[in-house]
């Protein structure tokens, strides 16, 4: 969904789509599990329900079970995988 348009950009609800960057649209969920021992968990996307994989090296802010966060997809070796995890 474009908003707006800035320096030939366009804007989205989080982020901007330049002629020479990649798109990163910013997502919202709840930490559905995440052991601190081990270093990983998995985060459930608010709108769509779809689970994902968290490392502890994407996350950003400290985070545990039942937190609400804001983080970007990345491919991973086996789908996607939230990174740059933030609590919201």
């Amino acid at each position: 969904m474009r908003n707006s348009t800035r320096n030939n950009c366009l804007e989205f609800r989080f982020s901007y789509l330049c002629s020479s960057h990649i798109l990163i649209l910013m997502k919202t969920g709840t930490v559905k599990f995440f052991n601190e021992s081990k270093g990983f968990g998995f985060i459930i996307e608010a709108d769509s329900n779809q689970e994902y994989f968290v490392h502890v090296t994407g996350i950003i802010d400290e985070i545990k079970e039942g937190d609400n966060v804001e983080f970007e997809l990345k491919e991973g070796r086996k789908g996607l995988n939230a990174v740059n995890v933030k609590v919201i």
